[in-house]
This record gives C-alpha cells, structure tokens and sequence, in this order.
C-alpha cells in the first residue's frame, strides 16, 4: 500500500481518550477505552500506526480514567517506537474543547495539528487526509462518514466545494447522513483560536463557529465508534474476517 507522507513543517496530533467509556461496561472498569483490543491491537496502537505512516512524529494523549494503564502504554511506545508521546492527564475531565484549550502550546512550531478521538476504529489514510486539508487551505477540515443513524450524530451539510454549511449536534431530523467522525486537521492559528475561544465540547461549542470556514472529507472507508458492546463484536468479526484490512488497503 502506498502513503503519503508529510514532509512540510510537520503536523502534531492530540488524541482524545480520557473518557471513562461507560457504554463498554464491564469491560471498560478494568481496562481504558483507547486499550480496548480489537482483532488483537489496541485502538490506540491502529491510530499510533496510522500517525506514523503519515510522518507525525510528535503527539500528546489525554488520560483521566485508568490513567496509569495508559501511562505504561506510553512508555513503551516511547522506547520502542519513533513516535513521541506525551501524556496530558485531567483530574477531572476537561472536555474536548478544554483539552485544546490545556495543550494550546501543542501548535508552537507546527503546521497543523490532527485530533483524533481514539474510540474509533477507521481505515483512514491520515497522510492523504492531512495532505487534502493542506491543499484546500482551510483553517480546518472535518472527516466525515454516512452514518445508519444520523440523529445519533453531528451532522453536517456541504456546498458544491466541501465548504461546511451548516453542523447540528444530534439533530431531531437530520437533513444529511453526512456525521462527524472525530478527526480534524487544524491549521496552527486555527488550533489557537479553538483554545483561546474556551468552551467544554467541541462539537457544541466549537464546530458551529467554524460553519462556511471548515471544509467536509466525505470518506467512503472504514469507520466504526467502538461504543457498545454490540459495534465491538462487530469490530472484531470485520477485522478477523478481512473486511477491515480491505478497507484499508484502497
């Protein structure tokens, strides 16, 4: 498979995965979502493998629930990979949008910054991603995924050049299936003005003030929020039956 590398001023990623995964339950009491396993890796290490493959050598994670399982977790990846991770623990949780706001520094010296939600399993080639986000010169770019059940999800709708129209959070009636997917590209000065402007969610408080500013990555691959019990055994049964790595490899 081929990847694009990034090979500009180098782009950094926050993770997002201090949450305490309740849905997961009893699962999740034992062992932090991001180290759930699926097909026998860690959702953090499929995401750790994809940051890598696009050339993002510098990242920082957020911990709260279980921080200490994580906290081994990054240590190993730090002596045995290339990969520069940072830990970011929360007493208590700050919130998508106040984890931006406690790494603000995060952007000093960086093109762009990638924020990835970890619970996720994706296909998602993020070098080809960072490298559409850079093409379009937009302060930030949403991926974008068509969701079964789009009143469960950020929905957003788009013009004819992937400008953001309109974003609701959990819309009554959805007017696209068109869901936010928990991965943004960020310019630096973007990335800056999320954490000076405040706020505790970024899809409630951020999102809609960036709406006919950000552009949409409608992608066609592989996405699944490993949420409930029921979309994890779905999980393991598409990547060990192959369907996952398929997705990949397009």
């Amino acid at each position: 498979m081929t990847v694009e590398r990034v090979t500009e001023k180098p782009a950094r990623a926050l993770l997002l995965a201090g949450g305490l995964g309740t849905r997961l339950q009893p699962l999740t009491l034992s062992v932090p979502k991001c180290l759930v396993p699926v097909g026998g890796k860690s959702l953090l290490d499929y995401w750790l493998e994809k940051l890598a493959d696009a050339g993002v050598k510098d990242a920082r994670i957020n911990t709260h629930h279980l921080a200490s399982e994580v906290r081994r977790k990054i240590e190993q990846v730090n002596r045995h990979t290339g990969l520069a991770l940072a830990e970011c623990y929360e007493p208590q949780l700050l919130g998508s949008a106040g984890t931006i706001r406690e790494n603000r520094d995060l952007a000093d010296g960086a093109r762009d910054v990638l924020i990835i939600y970890a619970d996720n399993l994706s296909s998602i080639n993020l070098g080809h991603f960072l490298a559409c986000h850079r093409a379009r010169k937009a302060p930030m770019t949403m991926l974008l995924f068509h969701a079964p059940h789009p009143e469960a999800c950020g929905i957003a709708e788009l013009d004819s050049e992937n400008t953001i129209i309109d974003f609701i959070e959990k819309p009554d009636r959805p007017k696209s299936d068109l869901a936010n997917a928990g991965i943004y590209a960020l310019s630096a000065a973007a990335y800056r003005e999320i954490a000076d402007r405040g706020g505790f969610d970024i899809g409630f408080d951020i999102l809609p003030t960036f709406i006919g500013r950000m552009k949409g990555y409608v992608f066609d691959g592989y996405h699944r929020d490993i949420g409930s019990p029921a979309s994890l055994r779905q999980a393991e049964e598409d990547v060990n039956s192959g369907l996952f790595q398929a997705a990949s490899e397009r």
